[in-house]
């Protein structure tokens, strides 16, 4: 399983941001990533990385909530890559990231 983690208060909240009038959560391939990145943007020092869990996607795509891979930590948050729910259980269910291209 491929853990992907998220930035969430110790009240339960998580960090996200506006995009184009939508709720957007950055999402990140590793723990050091998610500190990586809240060092460099100062509303999420107060936040911590979680790993994402099924119950925990559903609860905030149930909000109307985008979702944004962040894949390099020093980049700006705007430049992250937009993924659905599906894409994001499918990882999360992938034993490895495969590199082999598919029809192989």
């Amino acid at each position: 399983m491929s853990d992907i983690y998220a930035m969430r208060r110790a009240n339960g909240d998580w960090f996200a941001l506006e995009d184009y009038g939508r709720i957007c959560v950055p999402l990140f391939h590793s723990s050091h990533e998610a500190i990586s990145a809240g060092l460099r943007n100062s509303g999420m020092l107060v936040f911590t990385p979680v790993a994402l869990d099924k119950q925990a996607l559903n609860e905030m795509a149930s909000a109307a909530t985008d979702f944004c891979m962040i894949n390099d930590p020093h980049n700006p948050l705007s430049r992250g890559s937009r993924v659905t729910l599906e894409e994001l259980l499918r990882t999360m269910n992938s034993p490895l990231e495969s590199t082999t291209p598919s029809g192989s």
